[in-house]
C-alpha cells in the first residue's frame, strides 16, 4: 500500500542546483520523520538529510549549507534542495520514512526506488 517515489534527479555540471521531490501514497505521513539518503558507486548508502514531525531538520556534514530540505505535510512530499554541487555528491538518492518519527531516520520502515543525481567535474 506505502510507495514513495523520487523524481528531479539528473545530470549537472559542479556548481549547479537540483531539486528532489519524493511523493509519498498509501497513508499519512505527517507525523513521521522523512528524509533522504544516497548510495555512490563503491560506498555504503549513507544518511543526507532529514527533518521530524517538529519542524528540526538534519544533515550529514558532507552537505551543511549546500542542501535544504523541506516538507509539504498537506500533500505527503518532501523535498531536497541541492546547491553547489560537487562531483562527490554522484549516487543514487533514496527517499525514506522513520515511522518512530526520528528526523534522523534511524531506522527507515519505508524506502523509494532511488533517483539518479550526476555531477561532472
Amino acid at each position: 500500500q506505502v510507495q514513495l517515489v523520487e523524481s528531479g534527479g539528473g545530470l549537472v555540471q559542479a556548481g549547479g542546483s537540483l531539486r528532489l521531490s519524493c511523493a509519498a501514497s498509501g497513508r499519512t505521513f505527517s507525523w513521521h520523520g522523512m528524509g533522504w539518503f544516497r548510495q555512490a558507486p563503491g560506498h555504503e548508502r549513507e544518511f543526507v538529510a532529514g527533518h521530524n514531525p517538529s519542524g528540526n531538520t538534519y544533515y550529514a556534514d558532507s552537505v551543511k549549507g549546500r542542501f535544504t530540505i523541506s516538507r509539504d505535510n498537506a500533500n505527503d512530499m518532501v523535498y531536497l534542495q541541492m546547491n553547489d554541487l560537487k562531483p562527490e555528491d554522484t549516487a543514487v538518492y533514496y527517499c525514506a520514512v522513520d515511522t518512530s518519527g526520528s528526523g534522523r531516520l534511524r531506522n527507515p520502515d519505508y524506502w523509494g526506488q532511488g533517483t539518479q543525481v550526476t555531477v561532472s567535474s
